[in-house]
């Protein structure tokens, strides 16, 4: 695998051959296919040890009592990885992958790191005494998920060092993102954000709606509308006598 990520590091994925691991190990152009019958698989493999470095870093986190620390410090790990690892990276989430269907353990990590992320969610809704269903953990993951990509890509790129930003602001960056996630995280979706038909979580900290006291009087019944009464036309004289 280190030759192919040498290979990919140097010319990028899409130079990535059998052939030029082979010479880059110094071997027949067939004994890598004794391995790895085409460039696909190969591929799958190196993106498949990616997704469980990444997994694993984010497990060995410290564990935290509170759930709010706990989903703070996933974050800064996820960032702290993509600083430390900027090709395997690119690899999980800036490059096209072969098919997962045809490769399925290519996937099976990353679907462990966002199983975490979402546990993580879970434990901060069950403390905010709002459990949250399946799919308003998807999205909130989804949410972090892209806050996370986006700050750690804006981090990689060139562009940002042409901005003139302080250094206190580059360097903070990071804690400043976390720490404004998780208050949106703490807010009432608004209705607009929601697909069409789904209710809004309940906020613990917002008293429901009061009814307006009942009395006991039972509401009074609708009156019927009368109907209108036919004007009836009247024969004029010259009617009668033509």
């Amino acid at each position: 695998m280190g030759a192919a990520l040498a290979i990919i590091e140097r010319n990028g994925v899409e130079a990535l051959s059998l052939r030029d691991v082979a010479r880059q190990l110094g071997v027949s152009h067939q004994a890598p296919y004794k391995h790895f019958p085409s460039r696909d698989h190969i591929l799958a493999e190196v993106v498949a040890r990616a997704f469980a470095g990444f997994a694993a870093h984010l497990d060995a986190r410290p564990p935290g009592g509170d759930a709010q620390a706990d989903l703070a410090a996933m974050g800064g790990a996820y960032l702290a990885f993509a600083a430390a690892h900027p090709l395997q990276y690119r690899l999980m989430f800036g490059t096209p992958l072969p098919d997962a269907a045809e490769h399925p353990a290519m996937m099976r990590e990353a679907r462990h790191a966002f199983s975490l992320l979402r546990d993580g969610l879970a434990r901060v809704a069950a403390e905010r005494g709002a459990p949250a269903t399946e799919d308003a953990l998807d999205r909130d993951a989804l949410y972090v998920w892209a806050s996370m990509h986006g700050m750690a890509s804006i981090r990689a790129s060139c562009a940002v060092d042409t901005l003139g930003l302080s250094p206190d602001v580059l360097a903070s960056a990071g804690r400043y993102g976390l720490a404004r996630v998780s208050l949106a995280l703490s807010a009432p979706v608004p209705a607009q954000g929601l697909p069409h038909g789904a209710a809004a979580p309940a906020d613990p900290n917002i008293p429901a709606p009061r009814r307006p006291p009942n009395d006991g009087a039972r509401p009074a019944p609708d009156r019927p509308v009368p109907a209108r009464r036919a004007r009836i036309r009247r024969p004029l004289a010259s009617d009668d006598h033509g």
